[in-house]
């Protein structure tokens, strides 16, 4: 019993914990609800194309990068087939109110003069930009997978401030400041609430180099559960947990909606807070943190478009792109303004295992808030309605009008139209409010957003994206410090992973 552990959850919080402590000789059980495993990393199938359902692009596989650490210390690295984006134009942003087309390259100083070189009068302020947003990611050790990093640590200076005021304290020009905040959407980027050090660390984790996942990205997941289940582990889908159970401060068992029990010495929720919190006795929290969490805004959702081509008609992109209608709009994802809208979002085309010149699919990302769609939000998927279908039309053509401003002919190209709201991430997801990100992290409000990896209950823990940082390199730093707990031996792991020389 004592290096027993039962996961709630198995998305890539829930497998990468599972993982790590089962490499520690732990016997590890995950409940997964959905049909299979994978959370962020699933994917699905439409007329033979392969689309990811969360996860799109990698950062941090580089060597010596802190998920390239990770993977190989579970000795899974050589097991995920990925593909560097092309190094001279790591992200493309095409923005219609000038029609510029900037083809971003990868790399620190590529990526700094770059812009030195479009914007010559700011390369003083572009040179000190680079250096605080490099410098506030240095101030997280862990991100970084330093010993000794773990704690809590008192921040100063521009860490808590919003992104965008760091962004405008060093450059002037409006056109720069929208180019520089083209990544905020990454990690639910709001203007005057996403704090200065989470845009830090996502800009500098996709600058130092990132992927493409060659196939579906479910791959991961996939190899996760092989390594659990391989030590004697198992990862147990259609295994909804509908409580978890007290004996006073601790976690008795918890239990499925089927009525199975599951027993074991440690408890990991890799599930939304929130979630959490409905199907959790109520003596395992207080009062105070359970009004906290359950009143806590969440981040925004998105409409998620997703075309199938006709054979040899569009070709294939190996980075992502950016559509914008202005540079203001930059900074203005997840809002929505009506007939305007979408202003701004991302598309991708999927990468195949034998991916050739050209593309089977392209996937389009127009972040949203679950507001829009709240009139049904108390329909199932397969009942809401003649008026939410026409509502999605209109929406899907919308984005196509706007696609072939930056990429002409595309609607000729289209053999299959497919599309989902926040809805569909809500319910596929077991998301609240069909977040993409979970909790909003406030700079106005820091702690509002926060949630420990320890809980006031002595054998239950968090791991996933709302407890430390979000994405598929964030949520294994999350799940190192989960396991480190459990463990209970200071710096156990960190220490045994390969170093970046």
């Amino acid at each position: 019993m004592d290096k027993d552990v039962v996961i709630i959850g198995g998305g890539i919080g829930g497998l990468f914990t599972g993982a790590l402590l089962a490499k520690e000789g732990y016997k590890v059980t995950v409940l997964e609800r959905s049909a299979r495993a994978g959370g962020g990393l699933q994917s699905f199938t439409r007329n033979g194309v392969a689309f990811d359902a969360g996860m799109h692009v990698v950062g941090g596989l580089q060597p010596g990068g802190s998920l390239d650490r990770i993977c190989r210390y579970l000795g899974i690295r050589d097991r995920i087939h990925v593909r560097p984006v092309d190094a001279d134009c790591m992200d493309e942003l095409y923005c219609h109110e000038d029609g510029r087309r900037y083809r971003i390259p990868g790399g620190r100083e590529a990526f700094t003069r770059y812009f030195q070189e479009q914007f010559p009068e700011e390369r003083l302020g572009i040179q000190q930009y680079m250096d605080a947003l490099y410098a506030l990611t240095d101030q997280v050790g862990f991100f970084h997978l330093r010993l000794g990093s773990q704690g809590q640590t008192t921040y100063g200076g521009e860490f808590y401030e919003s992104s965008n005021e760091l962004v405008s304290r060093y450059i002037r020009n409006p056109k720069l400041q929208g180019l520089l905040g083209y990544m905020s959407c990454l990690c639910g980027g709001s203007v005057g609430h996403t704090p200065a050090y989470v845009f830090s660390l996502i800009n500098s984790l996709y600058i130092n180099g990132h992927y493409r996942f060659e196939g579906p990205a479910v791959q991961l997941a996939d190899v996760l559960v092989d390594l659990i289940e391989s030590s004697g582990g198992q990862v147990i889908a259609n295994a909804e947990v509908s409580r978890v159970k007290a004996d006073g401060k601790s976690v008795a068992a918890v239990i499925t909606a089927d009525g199975r029990e599951f027993r074991a010495r440690h408890y990991i929720s890799d599930v939304h807070p929130q979630v959490l919190m409905r199907i959790a006795d109520n003596e395992l929290f207080t009062k105070a943190f359970r009004a906290r969490v359950e009143t806590a805004p969440n981040n925004y959702s998105a409409y998620c478009l997703y075309l199938v081509f006709k054979p040899d008609s569009f070709p294939y992109i190996n980075h992502p792109c950016y559509y914008t209608d202005d540079y203001e709009s930059l900074w203005r994802y997840g809002q929505y303004d009506g007939e305007e809208w979408p202003q701004s979002f991302a598309y991708f085309t999927p990468c195949s295992v034998d991916q050739g010149s050209y593309a089977r699919g392209l996937q389009v990302i127009q972040f949203m808030p679950f507001e829009v769609c709240k009139a049904w939000e108390n329909t199932s998927s397969s009942a809401r309605g003649d008026d939410y279908l026409a509502w999605k039309k209109r929406h899907t053509e919308r984005i196509i009008d706007k696609l072939e401003r930056c990429s002409p002919g595309i609607r000729d190209a289209v053999a299959h139209v497919y599309d989902a709201s926040p809805l569909t991430v809500r319910d596929y997801g077991n998301e609240p409010d069909g977040s993409l990100y979970g909790l909003l992290k406030d700079a106005a409000d820091p702690y509002a957003g926060y949630v420990p990896v320890r809980t006031k209950a002595d054998n239950l823990f968090l791991t996933g994206q709302n407890v430390y940082l979000h994405g598929c390199c964030g949520v294994p730093l999350t799940a190192v410090m989960t396991a480190e707990a459990v463990i209970g031996e200071k710096d156990c792991l960190v220490r045994r992973m390969p170093n970046p020389e």
